[in-house]
């Protein structure tokens, strides 16, 4: 009896791994060519990872906090710049964990990810823990972001080392 528990305990964790989310390379490659571009200080490679269709959605904890639209990247781009030189904000980077959902039909995807942004204002290092979600499509030429958001808590000074 003791046999049998331990295969259905050690089949059921099997499965559980098995239908754990498992990142597409194809649909992670322009939310992780978005974040490595962010981070080299690229935007147009940044911007090119997103659609430029009238449908593009940005949601960010910048002022003004909603893009809408073709050129939404560029202006959320350049909001993002104006604020970053009014706080004294310098050396911005985001590391982003492994994604904790993904949902996907094949044209459409739904993706969180768990996100860490750490910057310095004003000499002081900061650092806030969030979430980012977006929304992809599917073209001929692959997988683009059609809209995301960052969800997170106002940041902190980051733990000294």
């Amino acid at each position: 009896m003791r046999a049998v528990t331990l295969g259905l305990i050690v089949g059921l964790s099997l499965c559980s791994t098995a239908m754990a989310a498992t990142p597409d390379v194809d649909l992670m490659a322009p939310i992780h060519q978005f974040i490595d571009s962010f981070n080299k200080g690229d935007a147009a490679t940044a911007g090119a990872t997103h659609s430029a269709t009238s449908d593009l959605s940005i949601t960010d904890e910048v002022p003004p906090h909603l893009w809408r639209g073709s050129k939404a990247f560029g202006a959320w781009a350049a909001d993002l710049e104006a604020n970053s030189k009014k706080l004294g904000i310098t050396d911005e980077m985001v590391e982003l964990g492994a994604p904790t959902r993904i949902e996907t039909n094949g044209k459409t995807a739904y993706v969180v990810v768990p996100a860490v942004y750490t910057f310095k204002q004003k000499g002081v290092a900061m650092r806030e823990s969030a979430q980012m979600t977006y929304a992809l499509k599917k073209d001929a030429a692959g997988w683009l972001i059609h809209a995301w958001t960052w969800t997170g808590p106002k940041p902190g000074k980051a733990p000294a080392k």
